[in-house]
């Protein structure tokens, strides 16, 4: 049975959830302008940023087809999720839905790789926003701004889920802002011919160099590893539904939107600057919003894309410390994580758990500085391999799902997949391609040896537990589904 915790967030044991799901502790702080926002920028990251300008020397425009492709996918696996989290929005999201319909050892290694999965990011994304900080300031030793920032985002989510609301609001903001105006000028300088990027700007520049897969279909497919790192943090809006004030509406509409985000976003910023810019004049770790801008010619671009850079670094270490909190304590509540993990503040935040992710994100630092290129390159690798665990586990959830919906074993829930099963099975399989291209990648390779390693231990760990306490790993009774609404109300 799922525990129902009390005002200070300990298990009481025994109880079904009820329906208004208070007995999670949090505070549903969250409103529709914050939830938007979150969507959007976790849509847009460093892979973006910076990673699109690797992909673009290496792929050429196909990396815009990639991205589209990849998007699709993308689509798939939120819908799955947004009918997972209309049949029951819990701040557990994925890794509670891998306990009820996969198994208990699923549900445990779900929320502990996710967990994993953001302090690797926040590992590298802290360390990141401080080399960026150097533009300014070089004389700023790099630790001292990655511990400043650290410590700034802690405070920002200890003090209540309102203000990491805000913060990352204003993330996103700035983050969208830039976006668009890139967009809006590349498009007045292809269509307009102003400054003297005008000359050589053009929609053929598309297919000029060599068309439109000029490196191979082979070398396009290999991207795939970067592009879906790009995407990484689109799950998130799963992490808020606890904490959302009106799940049923703002979750579906944050999901429905995807499919512009990314057109928007990915592969119409892409397109715009590949119009601009030759992928042929891209260079491996240049961002291709820098190469745009120095190409254009506009004052200060340089300085304002760094800023922009240095905002995306920050909205992901802010959002990976909001999910890892989260995602400790639900495992604990279940019994599936140290006890201490199940308190909640005055304020209603897993301070305990947020600062334990927060000390291993700072242990990240002096990983970054002793090996920066090494230990970035084999972090976001992982950090794509436990991003692809958890999509993969969300598509089977939602096809056990669906099955025991058909069997009459669960109620259904009224913001359904469109496509499912059909769709989740595609999905899955685009996985496993991605897993086999990241074997055969020398560069990212590397992930993959680590991943036995660290599911070894997540057996050992799940052995452990389940002797200490067996009922935390029994089969879990689940509680009714969320009531269906006004579709209309949704836009869906």
């Amino acid at each position: 049975m799922h525990k129902q915790t009390s005002g200070e967030g300990a298990p009481t044991g025994g109880e079904v959830r009820s329906e208004q799901a208070p007995e999670e502790g949090y505070e549903r702080g969250l409103g529709s302008r914050q939830i938007q926002m979150i969507a959007i920028g976790g849509a847009i990251g460093t892979g973006l940023f910076l990673g699109a300008g690797t992909a673009l020397s290496e792929a050429g425009p196909s990396l815009i087809v990639m991205y589209a492709i990849a998007g699709l996918i993308i689509f798939f696996i939120m819908r799955a999720l947004g009918e997972l989290l209309t049949y029951r929005p819990v701040s557990g999201s994925f890794a509670d839905y891998a306990r009820e319909f996969l198994g208990p050892f699923f549900g445990f290694a779900t929320g502990w790789t996710y967990w994993l999965m953001w302090v690797v990011t926040g590992m590298a994304e802290v360390t990141a926003a401080a080399t960026y900080i150097q533009y300014w300031w070089p004389g700023v030793d790099q630790w001292i701004s990655a511990l400043g920032f650290l410590l700034l985002l802690f405070g920002a989510n200890l003090i209540s889920v309102k203000l990491f609301g805000e913060v990352e609001f204003w993330f996103s903001m700035i983050k969208v802002t830039a976006i668009i105006g890139m967009i809006l000028i590349g498009v007045g300088v292809v269509t307009l011919g102003v400054t003297e990027a005008g000359d050589t700007a053009s929609v053929s520049n598309l297919w000029n160099e060599g068309g439109i897969f000029p490196t191979g279909l082979e070398k396009s497919l290999l991207t795939l590893q970067i592009v879906m790192f790009a995407y990484l943090a689109v799950e998130l809006v799963g992490v808020t539904a606890g904490e959302a004030q009106d799940p049923r509406k703002t979750l579906p509409k944050a999901i429905n939107t995807l499919p512009w985000r990314i057109g928007i976003f990915y592969v119409g910023a892409l397109t715009v600057i590949l119009c601009v810019v030759s992928w042929t004049e891209f260079e491996p770790g240049v961002s291709p919003f820098v190469a745009a801008f120095a190409k254009i010619g506009i004052p200060a671009g340089a300085g304002i894309v760094n800023f922009v850079v240095l905002t995306a670094a920050l909205s992901s270490c802010n959002s990976g410390m909001y999910s890892t909190g989260r995602m400790l304590r639900n495992l604990a509540v279940n019994g599936q994580g140290p006890a201490v993990f199940t308190r909640l503040t005055s304020r209603r935040t897993p301070a305990v758990g947020i600062l334990v992710s927060v000390a291993m994100m700072g242990i990240g630092v002096w990983i970054n500085y002793v090996d920066p290129e090494g230990a970035f390159t084999y972090i976001t690798a992982f950090a794509t391999v436990a991003g692809v665990w958890t999509w993969a586990m969300i598509l089977a959830s939602h096809l056990r799902y669906r099955a025991a919906v058909r069997a009459g074993r669960a109620p259904e829930a009224w913001f359904r997949a469109p496509g499912a099963p059909w769709t989740s099975w595609f999905a899955l399989g685009f996985l496993v391609l991605v897993l086999v291209l990241i074997g055969i990648d020398e560069d990212s390779r590397t992930s993959l040896y680590g991943a036995p390693v660290w599911f070894a231990a997540l057996g050992l760990g799940y052995a452990y537990l389940r002797r200490r306490n067996p009922q935390a790993f029994a089969p879990q009774t689940p509680p009714p589904a969320d009531p269906a609404v006004d579709m209309e109300a949704v836009g869906n």
